[in-house]
């Protein structure tokens, strides 16, 4: 923390969408400091930011937020990231930073994922389709493949495959559909702008560095 007692937040992926409007959101927290902004397209690297920083939130691609996230924990830099299509499981024990890590930040969709658990010993017959941006590199996408982890540990059947859409005009959206003799029920989350991630991204900042665990997944862990 620095000397107002606010924490020192760098964003890694700054100049992309999600990055920009973490920038955004730890801007307007009181209780933080953004100290840097790391992207490529800035000239200036995850390394450069790291020493002012309490933590780091990471929205970058698939094929670099590993070594970022290796990168952050090793140097004692807690971090949050956002970045799906990742296992970051095998980063325990990397560092003495701490790693949280959330397919989705809406909190819309966590209780999607909670409500669906609760459906899911009751009909377990279900399918998920999953729109996004088309620039969204995995498919299924992250949110999707942690609803079905969660459904199927709940005792229900997801239908292979699933349904994952790539247009422009969707920021995010999933739905789960749910089938029994004679009736369905759906369950349908819809993300209208990236700013509806920001209350679960600054919520999981200001948690990070008290988590019990090195490496925490989900949101509702927060709650």
């Amino acid at each position: 923390m620095n000397a107002d007692g606010k924490i020192r937040v760098a964003v890694s992926g700054a100049a992309g969408k999600m990055g920009q409007a973490v920038v955004g959101a730890v801007l307007a927290a009181d209780d933080m400091a953004l100290t840097g902004k790391a992207d490529p397209a800035l000239g200036t690297s995850l390394e450069e930011v790291l020493e002012d920083a309490d933590v780091v939130v990471d929205f970058t691609r698939p094929d670099t937020a590993l070594a970022n996230a290796r990168t952050i924990i090793a140097s004692g830099t807690h971090c949050v990231i956002g970045t799906t299509g990742v296992d970051y499981a095998e980063l325990e024990g990397a560092g003495s930073g701490k790693l949280f890590f959330a397919p989705n930040f809406a909190i819309g969709a966590v209780m999607l994922m909670d409500v669906a658990q609760r459906i899911a010993p009751f009909m377990p017959e279900c399918e998920i389709i999953e729109l996004h941006h088309p620039a969204k590199l995995d498919a299924p996408s992250g949110t999707a493949r942690r609803t079905r982890a969660l459904i199927e540990a709940a005792g229900g059947n997801v239908h292979e495959p699933i349904h994952s859409v790539r247009l422009p005009g969707v920021i995010a959206s999933q739905e789960v559909v749910f089938g029994e003799l004679g009736q369905t029920l759906s369950v349908r989350h819809e993300t209208y702008s990236r700013e509806s991630f920001m209350p679960g991204v600054l919520l999981a900042i200001r948690r990070v560095g008290e988590l019990p665990d090195q490496i925490t997944v989900g949101l509702e862990k927060l709650f």
